[in-house]
C-alpha cells in the first residue's frame, strides 16, 4: 500500500484500515511467538502501512483545523 492510494480513502475508511492492520500486526506477532510465521517481513510491512496511515490521517486533522 502506497500513500498516494491511501490519500484517495475518507477519515472513516482509514480508521477502519488502521483497525484491520492493527489487529493482523497482533495476530502476526502472536504466530511469531509460536513459532508459525512463514515470512516475517510481514510484520515490518504492516508496520510501515499503520505509520503510513497515521501520518496522512494527521496530515488530515491539521488541514482541518487550519481551515476551520
Amino acid at each position: 500500500m502506497n500513500a498516494k492510494e491511501i490519500r484517495e480513502n475518507t477519515l472513516p475508511e482509514l480508521n477502519e484500515q488502521l483497525g484491520k492492520l492493527k489487529e493482523e500486526l497482533f495476530n502476526l506477532r502472536f504466530q511469531l511467538a509460536i513459532n508459525q510465521l512463514e515470512n516475517p517481513m510481514r510484520i515490518v510491512a504492516v508496520k510501515k502501512d499503520i505509520a503510513r496511515i497515521k501520518t496522512i490521517i494527521r496530515e488530515i486533522e491539521i488541514k482541518d483545523s487550519t481551515n476551520a
